[in-house]
């Protein structure tokens, strides 16, 4: 058997797609460890995880103006850059200790790919959004070429392989119903679909409230953006307000005081138990929430606020499976006419998400993800 070392990032929706994938390695009688921020990755991965602890830099927050380009090089200096010179000696610490035979490295926890091929060890990618897929910055020259120079300069000077995109394998939570018919960086980049197994969920929630009387709609900006999502909460709860729907929106500053008597706001929500019982969802383009929905068949209405957000929600649209509105300008009356077209069947989005889910399905998933890690 063989031993498999996850290097992340602490974030929620990377790490997420990657549990499943650790999950189907360990029962085939493989070992498996990740290395990350300890506390972060050990809430998400469970108690019984090994964990190989990697210092973090503090996430900036961001505020919902910086967009485009400025909020990309925004996210790579103050953070991701740093989060890389960080983890190393972590990730050293973690091959040493724990000898894998692959190190599975996440496209934004760089130190991964970096210090294994330093160390000669096998390393694949994980491409839990699949923006990097087309080339974000290829419109962006000056931007690609100033990260270019960043990560060389973090593994020394010597130059190597793109640390974001191995050329051992990579592993893109999509498949082409989403992703498109764009070229792939190279051959072995394996389209294994979303990876969405069962978490355990510390929301409580009060089931009794949905009915069917109505469709439901939920509404999320994900676990980062809740300094930058005041306004467009507001918004939508007018919005839903006067639709004939129930809604659930997420507001995890509790922000809300006055809203309609058919929209319930909860700081957290179980988001995947909830959704087989949503009929749209109002969210940001992440991708971890936009590929939970598709896998349900659920539409929906998207608005980017930056990084890959505005790739994955242009996916969306071309897919058929869903809607955008302007995440800063976007008013009660965008979002009110939104919701009614994505609910509307005759616009045939419920029908593009359910073939966009489909494609998740007979993808694989894990299952595909450990077949492709085996091989390596």
């Amino acid at each position: 058997m063989s031993r498999f070392l996850f290097v992340v990032p602490p974030l929620v929706g990377h790490v997420n797609p990657t549990i499943g994938v650790a999950a189907e390695l360990v029962s085939r009688g493989h070992e498996v460890a990740w290395a990350g921020h300890h506390d972060a990755i050990g809430k998400l991965v469970g108690p019984d995880a090994r964990v190989f602890g990697c210092a973090s830099p503090e996430l900036v927050p961001r505020g919902s103006d910086l967009t485009g380009p400025a909020a990309f090089r925004f996210l790579w200096q103050e953070f991701l850059l740093p989060l890389g010179e960080a983890m190393k000696p972590g990730v050293r610490t973690a091959i040493g200790a724990f000898r894998p035979d692959v190190v599975v490295a996440d496209q934004q926890a760089i130190a991964g790919g970096l210090v294994a091929e330093e160390l000669g060890v096998p390393w694949i990618t994980s491409a839990t959004t699949s923006a990097e897929l087309v080339d974000p910055l290829a419109g962006m020259p000056k931007v690609k070429a100033w990260l270019a120079e960043r990560i060389d300069a973090l593994r020394g000077g010597h130059g190597g392989p793109d640390p974001r995109m191995s050329p051992h394998g990579v592993l893109a939570f999509t498949t082409r119903e989403l992703l498109g018919e764009v070229d792939l960086p190279h051959d072995d980049v394996w389209l294994v679909g979303p990876s969405i197994v069962p978490r355990p969920s510390t929301a409580d929630f009060p089931w009794e409230w949905l009915t069917r009387d109505a469709p439901t709609v939920l509404v999320t900006l994900g676990t980062a953006n809740a300094d930058a999502g005041h306004r467009f909460l507001a918004q939508a709860a007018q919005a839903l307000a006067r639709l004939d729907v129930r809604a659930v929106l997420v507001d995890p500053d509790s922000s809300l005081t006055e809203v309609g008597d058919n929209v319930l706001v909860r700081r957290h929500v179980p988001q995947l138990d909830l959704l087989p019982h949503v009929d749209a969802v109002v969210c940001h383009a992440g991708h971890n929430t936009v590929c939970e929905a598709l896998w349900h068949g659920v539409p929906l209405v998207v608005a980017p606020i930056r990084d890959d957000q505005p790739i994955v929600a242009g996916q969306v649209v071309d897919a058929g499976a869903g809607v955008r509105v302007r995440f800063s300008r976007a008013t009660s009356t965008h979002l009110s006419d939104a919701v009614t077209a994505v609910l509307d069947e005759a616009n045939g989005h419920r029908k593009a998400a359910a073939l966009v889910g489909d494609s998740f399905r007979a993808a694989g998933g894990a299952t595909r993800a450990a077949d492709h890690l085996e091989k390596v």
